[in-house]
């Protein structure tokens, strides 16, 4: 086997069925970063590059989640006040009102979601 065919080989072995990677994001760390980068992949058995992709593609999956999770408690908080209230105070909550309020609550409980994310963020 040639030189070129073994690295083609080791190159096509470390695809492991993913599509190689091309692209490069870059950020510039103080000494003290570095160092903290360096350690946290060395603890966990990875080089740096790797171990800094991974925590990316971790944070953008768990970001979507934690969205869906806030929207869904957001939609629960909305219900429960929205039903608690008028049952405190006496009043009565038809089928009808139940269902227009569920709607409502479905309808937005993503957007104030977004909303509550993005002002944490500023």
């Amino acid at each position: 086997m040639g030189a070129n065919q073994a690295a083609t080989s080791r190159r096509a072995s470390r695809l492991k069925g993913r599509t190689q990677r091309t692209q490069s994001v870059g950020t510039k760390l103080t000494l003290q970063e570095e160092s903290d980068v360096l350690s946290a992949a060395e603890n966990s058995g990875k080089v740096p590059s790797e171990w800094v992709r991974d925590l990316i593609m971790h944070e953008l999956r768990a970001s979507s989640t934690t969205d869906a999770l806030l929207a869904e408690v957001l939609g629960v908080r909305l219900l429960l006040v929205n039903v608690l209230r008028p049952l405190a105070t006496g009043q009565k909550l038809s089928a009808e009102a139940f269902d227009k309020l569920l709607d409502g609550i479905g309808a937005t409980k993503y957007e104030l979601a977004t909303k509550l994310v993005t002002e944490r963020r500023r």
